[in-house]
């Protein structure tokens, strides 16, 4: 907890409603006196610990808190179009500094729903920023619903029994058991909310006009054709029918629930149609009008407005500029799409939507089913991180498909990718990566680092499977959702053209699979039952001459190899035998060898389309050998994904993060942008305690020598000048033997200087740099000042996971370091492994670090030692997102 909350926190609750927190200001007075003076005799009883009456006096100690010394939140919710006071929160510091006591209130309508333990988080957010430690309730032992928010917390707390009255100390720093219970909170909570949308009961479509042509009109009549099963409504201005159903001027105006509503009004009327739906007890919004944020601060100022209008009733909202939602099983088609949804495992959400309706006809032309489709627009709301929530428990989707253009919230999005991998494929295509940053990088890390490479590390930690093109992307869900994953990445290649085995084979080898032999026994078999003339080699050449029969035979003893994972069928039709006919060979053989649990796919090059029931069941077809081999590829990655350990994130001893923030907000003093000294720089990382080599600091060439001669020759030399590059402007002698050399050196390189003890060791680089969207990226290669030329480097985003952290060491020539080069005695892993799982923690817990620079570090069989250091510290801005899950 390191950052303090917005000024503004939406929260999400168990029932999937919303709820908008702020710090109550002295206009709110009178409201929050109305709000006490509401709640039942019981809750006041439990909140005040006795009968008091309400008035200003009692809220005055609430309004405009400081948060130092107090600190208070409000929900508020509209109602009736006004605004009302429906929780409040607060706490005081004790004279204790380090402790402070909190109160909540919670109107009885509200209880049972979270918002206590949703404001409890926020307030320890603020508290934790405010140097506080530990809260301090005082509950009494009749309030068990209290209790049972402290008890469900997931934080560290202590009981006292005084009476009737249980006091309660909860340790604000959080934990793995936090995070957990967090995650599960918002999981809940999130997936009931988009219920609203992908399983509605009734829907009504605004500016849903009888002419046709209107986006509008022709959305709705998209309702319609798809067969909706619950009510749906049209509304426009003229109250004329649309696709034969009776309209209305206003949501108001309908008789009956609604649940979600699909606007499509110009935009400058969108805030009405909203206001409109929210007042009739709409809580879901799908916004398909443009004129937003994509159109520059006029749009993003008016989607800051509708996102606030939405969040002041609860609400949640898909959009604006939006193609729709869509979804199978509640055979609801709210989208700009031709005809409704194929039917199927897969759900696909596409920020982009005309790529996402290009993806649902390609998917269609290739007979891949989709269980939903939802179009993001701009994701003013409901994002990618939320749909994995509902996709997680989804019974209809075995496969989750993302277009990606921008994260949110990307640690979030590794933390749920990552739940959501073990149970079911997440594919992602990311599109509009940028650079890490605008400016030049100055050290080594930053340099090496890229927003390319972290969202490779994001994606490969979370176990989502990236994709290059829209076509790998559906040729894996077809795969993923078809077939069973391959036990290792073993494939057997049957085809009728030798050629096309080749290029097979070649594109298998590129994606890492291997093309092993047919056993002795598998290739007597196969000469019993292919011409004579036939390759038994893997690729297996059936000859031009196969028929459906010959590859029907000889696709049972393949099957049966148990030298192969996966079987890739290859055909090209010649003139003695249909496209037709060799699919349902095969397809029939597939079915007779029900059971044998291998992946199956084929690729059929012919002009006749395998499409409808001439399209085999039991495989995955494919348009080309590369197309098949690279979904073989995903299927074999995820497999190898879902077998390594999932990991835990360590608990490091000897780590002092208050000392660490407090050095590198004294930096920043004055400044936005600061390198550290060496002496600041130092005490930065042994608070968490890195390895340093042993130096002093000396004034002149004179305190150099008696620096030398205390540490004992041989030594380095090297500049103290902030954030200098070193080696590149002549700022380092290495290897100094006497006083002479020394003095020299000193002399040379001028003003104040660093004198340290010459050591030895394999030369490694290790390091952080904060991209601007995925937080801190932990890298770790080979080093010295080749770093930049080898570019050996590995990255991961943290924080790291003991398997994280162990494959950056095994990656590439650090894992050949590693384990004994060339006669050298292995390195220290495990020195190794502590140091990356304390730069992680360094990096997460100081956000104020941008670049931290280890080069090099001299690694060998007893540890290692940080020679050099650079790091850079720059002043957060503030986090303007409002919404917390």
């Amino acid at each position: 907890m390191t950052t303090a909350a917005p000024i503004v926190a939406d929260v999400i609750l168990r029932d999937g409603q919303t709820l908008r927190l702020r710090a109550p200001t002295a206009a709110d007075s009178d409201a929050l006196v109305a709000f006490l003076e509401e709640l039942s005799p019981t809750s006041r009883q439990m909140r005040f610990h006795g009968t008091l009456r309400p008035g200003p006096r009692l809220v005055e100690g609430d309004l405009d808190p400081d948060w130092n010394d107090r600190g208070a939140l409000i929900g508020t919710l509209v109602q009736g179009g006004s605004e009302h006071v429906v929780a409040l929160a607060s706490y005081a510091r004790l004279r204790d500094p380090a402790a402070a006591e909190v109160a909540f209130a919670v109107a009885d309508r509200l209880q049972r729903l979270g918002v206590a333990t949703r404001m409890l988080e926020q307030l320890a957010l603020r508290a934790s920023a405010a140097g506080i430690e530990r809260l301090v309730f005082e509950i009494l032992s009749a309030n068990t619903a209290m209790l049972a928010v402290v008890a469900e917390s997931g934080l560290a707390v202590t009981h006292r029994r005084r009476g009737g009255v249980i006091e309660v100390t909860m340790t604000i720093e959080p934990t793995g058991a936090y995070v957990a219970r967090r995650d599960e909170r918002d999981h809940i909570a999130v997936a009931a909310s988009l219920r609203h949308f992908l399983e509605p009961a009734s829907l009504v479509v605004i500016g849903a006009s009888a002419r046709r042509g209107t986006i509008g009109g022709e959305l709705f009549r998209n309702v319609i054709a798809a067969g909706f099963a619950g009510p749906a409504y049209p509304v426009n201005r003229s109250g004329q029918e649309v696709a034969g159903v009776l309209a209305t001027q206003s949501v108001r105006a309908i008789d009956g629930e609604v649940e979600l509503a699909v606007i499509c009004v110009p935009a400058e009327s969108v805030l009405a149609a909203a206001e409109d739906a929210l007042e009739s007890g709409v809580r879901a919004l799908c916004v398909i009008s443009a004129g937003f944020a994509e159109m520059g601060a006029d749009g993003a100022e008016r989607q800051v407005a509708l996102l606030a209008l939405v969040r002041s009733y609860g609400g949640r909202m898909i959009g604006p500029n939006c193609l729709g939602v869509a979804s199978t099983p509640a055979r609801l088609n709210a989208t700009f799409a031709a005809a409704a949804l194929p039917p199927g495992s897969v759900g696909f959400a596409s920020q982009s939507g005309a790529l996402g309706l290009a993806a649902v006809e390609q998917a269609r032309g290739r007979g891949l089913g989709l269980s939903s489709f939802v179009s993001l627009g701009n994701k003013a709301d409901v994002s990618s991180n939320d749909l994995l929530e509902y996709w997680e428990d989804d019974r209809e989707t075995n496969v989750v498909a993302l277009y990606l253009e921008s994260f949110g919230n990307p640690e979030r999005f590794g933390r749920i990718a990552r739940r959501v991998a073990r149970r079911k494929p997440v594919l992602a295509l990311k599109g509009g990566v940028s650079a890490a940053g605008a400016r030049a990088a100055a050290s080594h890390t930053a340099a090496l680092a890229s927003s390319e490479a972290a969202v490779d590390a994001l994606f490969h930690q979370a176990g989502v499977q990236r994709m290059r093109t829209l076509s790998e992307l559906l040729d894996a869900a077809a795969l993923l959702s078809s077939q069973p994953l391959p036990a290792g990445p073993r494939v057997a290649v049957l085809t009728n053209a030798g050629g096309l085995g080749i290029l097979c084979a070649d594109a298998c080898e590129a994606e890492g699979l291997q093309l092993p032999e047919p056993s002795d026994e598998t290739r007597e078999r196969l000469a019993a039952v292919v011409p004579a003339e036939a390759s038994l080699h893997n690729p297996i050449d059936l000859l031009g001459s196969a028929t459906g029969a010959t590859f029907a035979a000889a696709l049972g003893p393949v099957l049966e190899d148990g030298g192969f994972d996966a079987v890739c069928v290859l055909f090209v039709r010649p003139a003695i035998a249909r496209t037709e006919d060799v699919a349902h060979d095969v397809d029939a053989a597939l079915e007779s060898a029900d059971g044998h649990g291998k992946t199956v796919v084929g690729v059929f090059l012919s002009a006749e389309a395998l499409t409808g029931p001439a399209a085999p069941e039991r495989m995955a077809t494919f348009s080309s050998p590369e197309a098949a081999a690279r979904a073989l590829g995903v299927a074999a990655r995820r497999a190898a994904w879902l077998r390594r350990p999932e990991g835990r994130v360590p608990v490091l001893a000897g780590v002092d993060r208050v000392r660490a923030r407090g050095i590198a907000q004294k930096a920043l003093t004055g400044a936005d942008d600061a390198w550290l000294d060496a002496h600041a720089s130092r005490q930065l990382l042994e608070a968490y305690g890195i390895t340093l080599v042993r130096e002093l600091l000396a004034p002149d060439a004179g305190g150099a020598v008696a620096a030398a001669t205390e540490l004992g020759f041989p030594v380095v030399v090297k500049t103290a000048e902030p954030g200098a590059h070193k080696t590149e402007t002549g700022g380092v002698a290495v290897d100094l033997r006497d006083a002479s050399a020394v003095r020299e050196a000193a002399t040379r390189i001028g003003g104040m200087v660093l004198v340290q003890a010459m050591g030895e060791g394999a030369e490694l680089l290790a390091g952080v740099v904060r991209d601007p969207v995925f937080g801190p990226i932990v890298a770790l290669g080979l080093g010295g000042v080749l770093a930049e030329l080898v570019q050996a480097v590995s990255f991961r985003v943290a924080p790291l996971t003991d398997f994280d952290a162990a494959e950056l060491i095994a990656a590439g020539p650090v894992g050949r370091l590693a384990a004994g080069f060339r006669g050298r005695p292995p390195l220290d892993g495990d020195a190794i492994l502590d140091l990356l799982h304390r730069l992680s923690a360094l990096a997460l817990d100081v956000p104020e670090i941008a670049e931290l620079d280890l080069n090099p570090v001299l690694a060998g069989p007893d540890g290692y030692v940080a020679v050099d250091r650079r790091v850079r510290v720059r002043r957060m801005p503030a986090d303007a997102r409002a919404k917390t899950w």
